[in-house]
């Protein structure tokens, strides 16, 4: 379907609540920034807002920091977060940081955030451009595309794959678990081992 280098974020980006149900959900892209000190641009929140309501839902906001000073950048905290999920999002990924981990917890249950870390301050935040191309922790996201996310990282799927990529992941959860059921049998050998484990390999 596609090279299988591709398509995931790095391991920069990281699942913040690894306990919680994976992440699914339509993209809805920004850029921003809350680094610069003495910042006059306008917030641009109202139309941040419009653009959310206007969308797929469930979603997925993804911010691209494009400020000053990307590790003090700060996107969300449990305010906005709690908003957010009201609205139908149900979670944040972002090449920056949030903060109030354990009022988003308590607060918006679920909600998923994906990113690098925490910081203690919001900063002033300016919202740029809405529902453009990003790239996140070297993955690059563009608006609509379905996201999946769980204490692994995160995938992106393009639309007109989706359908090819749900049933190659039902083929390789059959394929996997037939694997582990052999190794948990009485008729594991080495040969059988090497050459079940051989045979992907010569399919690519």
């Amino acid at each position: 379907m596609r090279d299988p280098v591709t398509g995931y974020a790095n391991f920069e980006l990281r699942c913040q609540f690894p306990d919680y149900k994976p992440m699914v959900g339509y993209a809805i892209t920004a850029t921003a920034d809350t680094t610069t000190p003495g910042d006059k641009r306008p917030i641009k929140m109202g139309e941040l807002l419009d653009v959310i309501e206007a969308a797929p839902k469930p979603a997925v906001l993804v911010f691209k920091h494009v400020g000053a000073d990307r590790l003090k950048a700060c996107f969300t905290g449990d305010m906005f977060c709690t908003s957010l999920s009201k609205m139908g999002v149900v979670g944040v990924v972002t090449d920056g940081a949030n903060r109030d981990i354990s009022g988003i917890r308590r607060r918006a249950p679920e909600f998923q955030i994906f990113s690098p870390g925490w910081v203690v301050s919001h900063g002033r935040v300016s919202y740029f451009d809405f529902n453009v191309d990003v790239s996140v922790c070297g993955l690059q996201i563009h608006p609509g595309d379905l996201l999946f996310g769980d204490e692994n990282g995160l995938l992106q799927i393009p639309i007109d794959i989706a359908d090819a990529v749900v049933k190659r992941a039902k083929e390789t959860h059959i394929a996997e678990r037939a694997f582990f059921e052999f190794l948990d049998s009485n008729s594991y050998t080495f040969q059988e081992l090497k050459d079940r484990l051989y045979a992907p390999s010569k399919e690519r």
